[in-house]
């Protein structure tokens, strides 16, 4: 159990983050000419090597901590209000606090997503101090196996270290598809996050080459019943998620490069982690100009997309802005906008 100060902590803490997020919510719903959410790399090693991912290498150096905050400065000059650091494993970035107090000395919502191995206690109280608001662990199975090595076995300790001594928000998410071979471990997986007092989710994994793999009838029902665990919060409202259990297309308009943009290690702007190579632009360089002009167009990728948080913030205008240009988007290859005619 945590010591009553890290509970009032968590406390406070969690009371002043909703506060920021209504007031993120209410800027959204006033504005579309800012992005929302946007997901940087400070580096793009991992220290594992999951079959599915197709988004690390082990060779990387970490992004210099001074190019880090240039780049998180010119996200919060261009309205960003959530910002995600990712990777690779962002963990190994060896000035990561330093990049995180950035995020907040602007006003934004700091977040990571970790595979959790370099999780301690003396970890976790440093993420505290720099002000981390949420941290999303995915766990994939139970036991590792040779499609991936974040298994709950080997990931346990390091969530009742979180559940001691961390005052930011814990995410655990769950998965099915994508070669996990025992669907059943994501509700042991969801189970266990609720127990130590964490939100759990569940998505839909897309293969090594970022594709949706329809889900199997087991596969479908842990789904549903992981759906059924999932606490009430803004970015859970994912219900394309259920088209895409059944191998369906969305008909939704993808705001990649606008209200969402993920920023790689080169300090470029892509649609996102799985559609990498265009605008390719750099962050520098990208102004509302760019912003107002992916905002109008309708990505050739996105009836299959299982990447849902560009899915939750385009959720904020699914009632506005129609899309008058198209991309298309073969794999990760991709060409001009042209008119799409509507």
């Amino acid at each position: 159990m945590p010591d009553r100060s890290v509970l009032v902590s968590r406390s406070w803490k969690g009371f002043t983050r909703f506060l920021r997020e209504m007031r993120w919510i209410a800027k959204g719903a006033v504005s579309t000419d800012h992005p929302l959410m946007a997901h940087i790399i400070p580096i793009r090693r991992c220290n594992l090597s999951c079959a599915y991912c197709n988004e690390y290498d082990d060779v990387s150096k970490p992004v210099p901590t001074e190019v880090m905050v240039k780049r998180i400065n010119r996200l919060a000059d261009l309205g960003t209000g959530v910002v995600t650091l990712s990777g690779g494993e962002p963990l190994l970035h060896p000035e990561l606090d330093e990049i995180i107090a950035a995020m907040r000395r602007r006003g934004m919502l700091a977040c990571m997503i970790t595979n959790g191995y370099l999780l301690t206690p003396d970890r976790v109280r440093k993420l505290n101090r720099a002000g981390l608001d949420e941290l999303q662990i995915s766990i994939d199975n139970v036991m590792p196996d040779d499609v991936s090595k974040k298994s709950l076995k080997v990931l346990d300790k390091k969530l009742q270290v979180l559940a001691e001594h961390a005052d930011f928000h814990v995410n655990i998410n769950s998965v099915v598809g994508g070669g996990i071979h025992n669907p059943d471990d994501a509700l042991v997986v969801g189970r266990r996050a609720i127990e130590l007092g964490f939100s759990a989710t569940v998505g839909i994994i897309h293969d090594g080459d970022g594709q949706l793999r329809p889900l199997g009838d087991r596969e479908r029902q842990v789904y549903h019943e992981m759906k059924s665990l999932e606490k009430s919060h803004y970015a859970r409202f994912n219900a394309f998620q259920d088209a895409i259990a059944l191998g369906k297309p969305n008909n939704w308009k993808c705001r990649a490069g606008s209200r969402y943009m993920y920023i790689c290690e080169d300090g470029l702007v892509h649609y996102c982690s799985q559609q990498r190579g265009y605008p390719g632009k750099p962050l520098d360089d990208y102004t509302v100009e760019d912003i107002r002009r992916e905002y109008l167009t309708e990505k050739s990728c996105a009836p299959y997309c299982t990447v849902s948080c560009v899915h939750m913030v385009s959720y904020f205008d699914f009632f506005r802005g129609k899309q008058t240009l198209r991309t298309e988007v073969p794999s990760q290859n991709l060409v001009k906008i042209t008119n799409a005619g509507k």
